[in-house]
C-alpha cells in the first residue's frame, strides 16, 4: 500500500477537542494517585488556562512490581473533580472490557503506544465511540512507520469513531540522551497525509522535564495541533514518571511560553 497515495482518511478537524487556529495543551499527572494528589494537579491545570486535564488510571507498566494505577477508583476520582472544575478527561483504555466504563468517566480516549497495534481494541473503542461526542487519541508506537500509525487510526474510523487525534510520543532510536526521540518529522507527515489532527507528546519523549518546553515550542513551529505534557503538583513524590512531569510553576508559565510561538503560526494556545 502507498500511503502517499491513498491513506486520506477524511474525517472532521473540528471534532471538540482540536480547533481552527488554536494550538490544544492537554495536561496532568502520568496517573492519578489518589484523591488530593489529583485534586491539587488539576487545579493546576485549571489556573494555567487549559481546559483538557489528563491522568492514569489503567497503566501500563514495563515492570510489574510498578503502581498500575487506582483502575475504577482513578477514573471516579477523575470524572469527579474534573466535573468540578469544569475540566474534561483523558484518559488510557487499555482492555476492550473496560471501554463502556472508561467512556462513563472521560471524554477523550488514549490509546497508549503498546496498544497501537492492538486491531481489536482499536476496533471496538471506534465502534463504541461512533455516534457519540468522545474522541480517541492514539498514541504512535515505539517502533510505528507513519504508515503504520495512520492505519491504526483508519481501524477506529473505519468503525465510524471518527473524532480520532493523532499523538507523537517519541520513537525508539540509538540515542540515550533522551528516554525517546521526538520525531517531529512525523508530525508533519502525517498532517499532509490524513485530515487528522497531530498533537505531540514532549515529556515521553525526552524522559526529563528541562526539555519539555523546548520541544513543545518546537512542536508548534512544526504544526502540530496541540500538546500533552505531564504536570505533577510534587513531582519529587510522584509514583509515576516524576523526572518527566512539569511542576506546577511551569506548567503555570507554559501558556505565556507558547503564546509568541502560536501567534506567529496564527494560532492560539487553549
Amino acid at each position: 500500500m502507498d500511503v502517499s497515495q491513498t491513506v486520506k482518511t477524511d474525517v472532521k478537524t473540528q471534532n471538540g477537542m482540536i480547533r481552527p487556529n488554536t494550538f490544544r495543551v492537554i495536561a496532568g499527572p502520568c496517573t492519578v494517585e489518589s484523591y488530593d494528589q489529583f485534586v491539587a494537579s488539576a487545579k493546576a491545570v485549571k489556573e494555567a488556562g487549559f481546559e483538557y486535564v489528563r491522568g492514569g488510571a489503567f497503566k501500563p507498566r514495563t515492570s510489574p512490581y510498578s503502581f498500575q494505577g487506582l483502575g475504577e477508583e482513578g477514573l471516579k476520582i477523575m470524572s469527579e473533580v474534573a466535573g468540578e472544575l469544569g475540566l474534561k478527561v483523558v484518559t488510557e483504555v487499555m482492555d476492550p472490557y473496560d471501554i463502556e466504563l472508561v467512556m462513563e468517566h472521560a471524554q477523550v480516549l488514549q490509546i497508549g503506544a503498546r496498544n497501537m497495534a492492538n486491531f481489536s481494541l482499536l476496533k471496538r473503542i471506534g465502534a463504541a465511540i461512533a455516534g457519540t461526542d468522545h474522541g480517541v487519541l492514539l498514541k504512535r508506537g515505539l517502533s510505528a512507520t507513519v504508515q503504520e500509525w495512520i492505519l491504526a487510526a483508519e481501524y477506529v474510523t473505519a468503525e465510524g469513531g471518527d473524532n480520532v487525534v493523532l499523538c507523537e510520543r517519541g520513537i525508539r532510536t540509538f540515542e540515550t540522551a533522551t528516554r525517546f526521540t521526538l520525531d517531529l518529522s512525523a508530525v508533519i507527515v502525517a498532517k499532509r497525509l490524513t485530515d487528522l489532527p497531530v498533537i505531540v507528546d514532549p515529556s515521553h519523549a525526552a524522559g526529563r522535564r528541562d526539555l519539555v518546553v523546548p520541544l513543545s515550542k518546537a512542536s508548534v513551529a512544526a504544526e502540530a495541533d496541540g500538546l500533552m505534557v505531564e504536570s505533577h503538583h510534587d513531582p519529587q513524590e510522584a509514583l509515576c514518571d516524576g523526572e518527566q512531569a512539569l511542576p506546577v510553576e511551569a506548567l503555570l508559565g507554559l501558556k505565556e511560553e507558547l503564546s509568541p510561538f502560536a501567534g506567529a503560526m496564527g494560532r492560539e494556545v487553549i
